[in-house]
């Protein structure tokens, strides 16, 4: 991935990102495909008049339906959907703190109940790089624990460190996969708590 800055304004910026599937102006619009489609607009429509740069999917959903393996043998995102540009995919954290009735957290990951039929799944932080890379989105999100507010001051720090030593275990992992030739033109972001 290419980044470069392009132009400042006080703390502003704009920038240029370079996947393997698009260029990327920032700041930008990205477009909520929960499975990996824009609700209400096919591939052609979206690219016609839309135009994004790059789609947000969500990971935890397509995990659950269709599955990660299904996309995956469906030439990931980009063969699944027809969209030629970039995915982001996200980690499940959100899905953690919006589907929080669902959930329960460790020090390991995220045990989620099923919003679909009730079965358990368990994210951890090498599982979530493992799903995205099925999905083959060209920006992975690392697992993160995201807070309520208003939240305890223990239950903050926890979270910020818990989501640090995640995000310190996802890179060395994905790093590790990249040393064996593995998601090569897969990039990973971390969270900002």
């Amino acid at each position: 991935m290419d980044f470069q800055i392009d132009k400042r304004d006080g703390k502003a910026r704009a920038c240029t990102l370079k996947t393997a599937h698009s260029t990327i102006q920032t700041p930008v619009f990205m477009p909520v495909g929960t499975v990996g489609a824009v609700k209400a607009l096919d591939a052609t429509d979206l690219a016609t008049f839309i135009k994004p740069q790059i789609i947000l999917g969500n990971t935890y959903h397509l995990y659950l339906r269709p599955g990660d393996e299904v996309v995956k043998k469906m030439g990931k995102l980009h063969g699944f959907t027809q969209y030629p540009k970039s995915f982001l995919t996200d980690s499940g954290g959100f899905q953690a703190f919006s589907l929080s009735d669902n959930v329960k957290i460790d020090e390991g990951g995220i045990t989620f109940r099923s919003h679909i039929d009730g079965s358990k799944h368990y994210f951890t932080p090498k599982k979530v790089i493992d799903i995205q890379n099925n999905l083959g989105s060209d920006i992975m999100m690392i697992l993160d624990d995201l807070v309520a507010l208003p939240a305890t001051q223990e239950r903050i720090k926890a979270s910020i460190e818990r989501t640090t030593r995640w995000a310190e275990e996802s890179i060395a992992y994905h790093r590790a996969n990249q040393a064996q030739g593995k998601s090569l033109d897969q990039n990973i972001f971390a969270i900002i708590q």
